[in-house]
Parts: structure tokens; C-alpha cells; sequence
């Protein structure tokens, strides 16, 4: 197995920017949901030119501009490839140099930052010149304005033609108990094969864990709080430990307003987890013993 490394420096937990522009926060508050995750050594924020209705970046680069000395203590990560719809357009995918281009020096303008830590393709793009876009990545890197590269959501064999062409860093994917597919549909085999530490979104399955009212949302959330319970953390940390048990080291991101979040997680770091208690979490998601 190739060693694992970590993309861009990024914190061993990331603070999602998702919603950001829903929590209608002034430039002060954001400040301080900034410097609070700062403070407990969640460093790295992940973004997307879409998130927002593209204003999510808009509303981080202004918070950031409050005390801009910040940026030397962070990683920005920012996505790309997804073009909402308007009126003059259907919502598609675009993977082309000039669309790359123009969403970098966008996220740098919003951000207010002279590069990207990391910038991901969003989606898989099926009309993707993956020629193209290598060189488009390496001419951004070579003029400093992204250092990493990676992509989100991409199937095994979507990621490894653009492989081929660039070392990425990092492959963004969803996973959490909730959604087991990348430990079995050769996503996460194929991080460990080329040394990809995965970014998670998702990772506590858009708080269907704790609110969901579907069979598996309950039988899981059961067993995550009675386990939570016998080992003397919170839900957040056991699920944080669950997901680092994975020998790709996975980075979960999470995207809420509250702090206490963040530090629920990064409980998770001196928290191992045996092979027992792993499986026994993957049995109740699973709804079965292993074969």
C-alpha cells in the first residue's frame, strides 16, 4: 500500500462552508465561528464556487478580511466543475480550462487570498478532456495560484485517467454508517493504492443519524448512542473515531454552526478503535453479520 499522506497540510477534521450563508450571520459572527475552529486546530475550511448560490466565498472572504493575519493559520479548499441553472442555462457540468480558470481567480477574489491549498473537481464531468485539465492544473500551479489538486465523487475509473496525468491529493467522497458504498465499491481501495488520504463529507449523513426516522437511521443511531455511552464520549467523537479507523485516514468535514461540533470530533483523535467495536458499528449499518 502506498504511504498516505495528508493533502495540503489539512486538519485532521475540516470545517464545511457549505451553509454558511444560510446560519445569516454578520462578517463579526463569522469571525468568530472562524477563530473558534482555529482555536481547537480545525485549520482547513472546504468551500465550492456553487455553495450559496455562489456566495458562500463572497461571505468567508469578508469575514477573513476582518483579520486577515488568519490566513497564514489555514488551508482554503474550494471545489469547481458544477454550473447552476438560470435562465440562460441548464445546470451541467463543465470540467474546461476556461471554466477552471475563471472559478480559481473567482474563489481567489471572494476568498480574498492569492491561492488555493486545494482545489477539487466537483463532479465527474462525462465530457471531461482530462488532457486538458491536467495541463490547466499544472499551469495554475506553476503561477501559484492552487498547490493541490484532487476530485470529489468520482468513480475508480473516472479518477484514474486524470491520475495518470497529475498526482492528485485528495479524493472528496461521501461516507458515513449511513453510507457504506466506498468501503466496498473499491473507492477507498483505490486512495490507499495511490497514497489518496479521502476527504468525507457527509460524515454524519446530513444529521439523519440523529434526526432520521427510517429503520437503519434508528437501529444505527441506537447502537451509536448506547457504544457512545460504555466508552464515555459523544455520538460525534465515536463517529469520528469510526471513520479515522480506516486504514485510508480519512479527513471527515463538518459543516455546523456549532463549535461544540468541532470539538466533539476532535475528541475523536486519541480515540482507536478495535476491530470489534469497528465491526460491530458496520453490522448494525449493514443490517447483517459479515459473510
Amino acid at each position: 500500500m502506498a504511504l498516505m499522506y495528508n493533502p495540503a497540510r489539512l486538519s485532521p477534521v475540516i470545517a464545511g462552508a457549505w451553509r454558511l450563508a444560510d446560519w445569516d450571520w454578520t462578517p463579526q459572527q463569522r469571525l468568530a465561528w472562524i477563530e473558534g475552529n482555529l482555536d481547537l486546530g480545525v485549520t482547513s475550511f472546504d468551500h465550492a464556487d456553487i455553495y450559496g448560490g455562489y456566495s458562500v466565498e463572497t461571505l468567508f472572504g469578508q469575514a477573513l478580511a476582518l483579520a486577515p493575519q488568519l490566513r497564514q493559520r489555514m488551508q482554503l479548499v474550494s471545489k469547481c466543475g458544477i454550473k447552476l441553472e438560470t435562465p440562460t442555462q441548464v445546470k451541467h457540468y463543465d470540467s474546461s480550462a476556461a471554466h477552471v480558470r475563471a472559478s480559481v481567480e473567482q474563489s481567489l477574489r471572494q476568498l480574498r487570498t492569492d491561492h488555493l491549498d486545494l482545489l477539487l473537481i466537483h463532479r465527474p464531468d462525462a465530457l471531461m478532456d482530462v488532457d486538458e485539465l491536467a495541463a490547466t492544473f499544472h499551469a495554475l500551479r506553476a503561477e501559484g495560484k492552487v498547490l493541490q489538486f484532487g476530485v470529489s465523487n468520482f468513480s475508480p475509473a473516472q479518477l484514474a485517467p486524470l491520475q495518470r496525468r497529475i498526482a492528485l491529493a485528495t479524493h472528496q467522497i461521501e461516507l458515513s454508517p449511513l453510507h457504506l458504498a466506498p468501503l466496498h465499491d473499491g473507492v477507498l481501495d483505490q486512495c490507499m493504492d495511490l497514497g489518496l488520504r479521502p476527504m468525507i463529507w457527509s460524515p454524519l449523513a446530513g444529521g439523519r443519524i440523529f434526526t432520521g426516522q427510517d429503520d437503519a437511521a434508528c437501529r444505527v443511531r441506537g447502537l451509536l448512542q448506547a457504544m457512545a455511552a460504555e466508552l464515555g464520549v459523544a455520538v460525534i467523537t465515536l463517529i469520528t473515531a469510526w471513520l479515522r479507523r480506516h486504514p485510508s485516514q480519512p479527513l471527515p468535514i463538518l459543516g455546523s454552526r456549532r463549535i461544540e461540533v468541532a470539538r466533539e470530533a476532535m475528541a475523536a483523535l486519541p480515540l482507536t478503535l478495535d476491530a470489534q467495536q469497528w465491526y460491530r458499528i458496520w453490522r448494525c449499518a449493514a443490517g447483517r453479520e459479515v459473510a
